[in-house]
């Protein structure tokens, strides 16, 4: 298989994991979006990945190779890939992590920081569902 072959397929194996991930969860449990138009990750986001998800997912530490300390980093996912559909955050295993609907997903962890709100995470998906900015 040439080097071209094998990354087209590696990258079909990551979208389909995500896709078949993505349906295993049931959307019903998510919050819903924020009313809140105008969101940005530096203005809204980051401040909310700081208190929660820096320790783990910031510039120092980088579990799972995911840094959320920048838009950049954050839409670009980790070790499996981007974690963010932008313009649907139903479809977004970040959402899926941080509403903690996915048990062996969730995130924070159980005893290593505290869960995110209903609406910080409705201010995620509304940031995610208006394209990221």
């Amino acid at each position: 298989m040439t080097a071209m072959k094998l990354q087209l397929f590696t990258a079909s194996v990551l979208v389909a994991g995500a896709t078949v991930f993505a349906a295993d969860v049931d959307l019903s449990k998510l919050p819903p979006a924020a009313a809140q138009s105008g969101i940005t990750f530096d203005k809204d986001i980051k401040p909310i990945f700081e208190k929660s998800c820096f320790k783990c997912h910031g510039p120092e530490k980088k579990k799972g190779d995911l840094r959320v300390d920048t838009l950049e980093a954050t839409l670009k996912g980790g070790e499996n890939g981007p974690n963010v559909v932008k313009g649907d955050s139903a479809k977004s295993t970040l959402v899926h992590s941080i509403a903690r609907v996915t048990e062996d997903e969730a995130m924070p962890p159980e005893g290593k920081g505290e869960p995110l709100t209903k609406e910080q995470i409705g201010l995620v998906r509304a940031w995610i569902d208006q394209g990221t900015k």
